[in-house]
């Protein structure tokens, strides 16, 4: 299999399991850790283009386990976590992390949310190799092996 074809298939896995969950993944921290991810791995190159930042967007829009939060406020909180890695990445990087860390407390809220950073992170068919590594980071922050997620 293709490695196109194994990053779109591992990512629709990733949001089938999410669907599965979507009742327990209602908590403020789950969804602060949610757009952390998105926004950590939107800017994981270092930069956000305007139509990246776009697209990330419509993908939370549209995500059906997120649609038990307000629209607006998601965006708010996704625009304010790509601020602060936009602003300077590295120190940015740091807050997003202790933000994504707060998920960790509940093991099925952590796991989702790595979910949802692959899941972005794949939407685009190329799960590249700094959006990987942030991934990787995250899992650290909510004490969650990598490998459990191959990365």
């Amino acid at each position: 299999m293709a490695l196109w074809d194994r990053i779109k298939e591992s990512a629709s896995t990733m949001q089938t399991q999410l669907v599965a969950k979507k009742n327990d993944l209602k908590s403020g921290a789950f969804r602060d850790a949610s757009m952390a991810m998105c926004a950590l791995v939107a800017a994981a190159d270092g930069t956000v283009d305007p139509s990246e930042r776009r697209r990330v967007a419509q993908l939370i829009a549209g995500n059906e386990v997120l649609q038990n939060f307000p629209a607006d406020d998601l965006r708010r909180r996704f625009e304010d976590n790509l601020d602060k890695l936009t602003n300077d990445f590295d120190f940015g990087k740091v807050s997003v992390l202790q933000e994504i860390g707060k998920a960790k407390k509940k093991p099925a809220e952590a796991r989702a949310v790595i979910q949802i950073g692959i899941v972005i992170g794949g939407a685009d068919g190329d799960f590249d190799k700094d959006e990987r590594a942030v991934v990787r980071e995250a899992c650290f922050a909510l004490d969650l092996p990598p490998h459990e997620f191959d990365l």
